[in-house]
């Protein structure tokens, strides 16, 4: 079974605080760029895959959603969700991701926010994904950058010219990495971005668009702290379809 970190209290109430928590998904500065890259939800079956306190699930429902499946490991994520209404059109579920099974056939869009680098096979998530999806289907995620999950050595952030420079520590080295995020020892697991792309091939999906996420010059004014964002990519978004 995956890492529950989420259910850690330490964990849970060092999240429960960030900004995307507290605000959904206005809070988070990827969500636009990723909101362009979904098809019309109107009267679509929808799987997220991760899904948190359930913001992404609402917005669907919101927007005409036939049937949405939120799916996460975390009791205390799901209770959230749970607790957040609405009564019907959302079902919760609790879900391990490395043992997921899914209806062949059951959605027209898979979503999955900020959670597959917590995945280790993540090859047999997404074929798992692509049975599930309808023909001409969508698959739309986001997760770490594998830049920004191949930490640099301690000391290793330099200046130059003015600006921060991150060299990568073994960005060609695959697999779990240990972190100190929110607490101790949080396990993801690192693939470069051909990996993730190439598998999503190979389980059958047809790429469609690939985003490396830099802030708008308006969120930076908005939020001058996401400046810090244009010196290494964060995230990697990712749209497919079947």
């Amino acid at each position: 079974m995956a890492q529950n970190i989420y259910d850690q209290p330490e964990f849970f109430a060092g999240y429960s605080q960030l900004g995307r928590s507290v605000e959904g998904l206005e809070g988070a500065a990827e969500w636009p760029a990723l909101r362009a890259m979904l098809p019309d939800v109107g009267g679509s079956r929808i799987v997220d895959l991760g899904c948190g306190f359930g913001w992404f699930c609402r917005w669907a429902h919101e927007h005409g959603a036939r049937h949405v499946l939120g799916l996460d490991l975390s009791e205390k994520m799901l209770g959230r969700a749970k607790a957040a209404g609405p009564d019907t059109g959302i079902v919760y579920e609790r879900a391990d991701l490395d043992r997921l099974g899914l209806p062949q056939g059951g959605f027209d869009l898979a979503y999955s926010s900020l959670a597959l680098h917590y995945v280790e096979d993540v090859e047999r998530l997404f074929r798992t994904v692509h049975l599930a999806l309808s023909p001409g289907g969508h698959f739309v995620f986001s997760t770490e950058h594998p830049i920004y999950m191949a930490p640099t050595r301690p000391g290793w952030v330099i200046e130059a010219e003015g600006r921060r420079t991150w060299p990568v520590d073994r960005y060609l080295v695959e697999g779990p990495r240990k972190t100190d995020w929110l607490a101790k020892g949080v396990v993801k697991y690192h693939r470069t971005i051909g990996t993730t792309l190439n598998t999503l091939i190979r389980s059958g999906f047809a790429i469609e668009h690939v985003e490396e996420f830099r802030p708008t010059d308006a969120q930076i004014a908005a939020r001058p702290d996401l400046a810090e964002e244009l010196e290494r990519p964060m995230f990697l978004l990712v749209s497919a379809q079947r």
